[in-house]
């Protein structure tokens, strides 16, 4: 199908505008489309006619859908405002400290003895190694 800017001059005969679901007539060759935004395709008579129910029938059903699923909305922010401050307090006050020294990334308390010692016995025997070459090197 052609596709039409809006305000193109164009022969007579039915077009759809999908963007704002309306079909328009021009009435006769030379005429222009409406102003409007988005593209214009032209249709057919038989496709207008059949076309133009549905439309009509669609905009029937979800106009008032539309309107319950904004109210809904509207409600639902007022209620998360409401009640979203006070839930941030509540889950502030409930949730756990944080001890010291616990492994939270296994999911299990730290315990003595474990791979944490070897590396502690590892990094005091480096110590003790630099602090010694540390004399050696003042004494020479």
């Amino acid at each position: 199908m052609t596709t039409y800017e809006s305000g193109a001059t164009v022969n007579g005969g039915f077009y759809f505008n999908p963007s704002r679901w309306t079909i328009d007539a021009v009435a006769h060759d030379g005429a222009r489309l409406p102003n409007a935004p988005g593209r214009w395709l032209r249709v057919p008579a038989a496709m207008a006619l059949v076309l133009t129910p549905i439309l009509g029938a669609t905009f029937l059903v979800f106009l008032p859908l539309v309107g319950f699923v904004l109210a809904a909305r509207s409600l639902a922010s007022v209620g998360v405002r409401m009640l979203g401050g006070p839930a941030t307090e509540l889950a502030a006050t409930m949730s756990p400290g944080l001890p010291l020294g616990e492994a939270h990334f296994t999911g299990r308390a730290g315990s003595e003895g474990g791979a944490g010692s070897e590396v502690d016995a590892r990094l005091d025997a480096l110590e003790r190694e630099i602090a010694d070459r540390r004399r050696a090197a003042a004494s020479e």
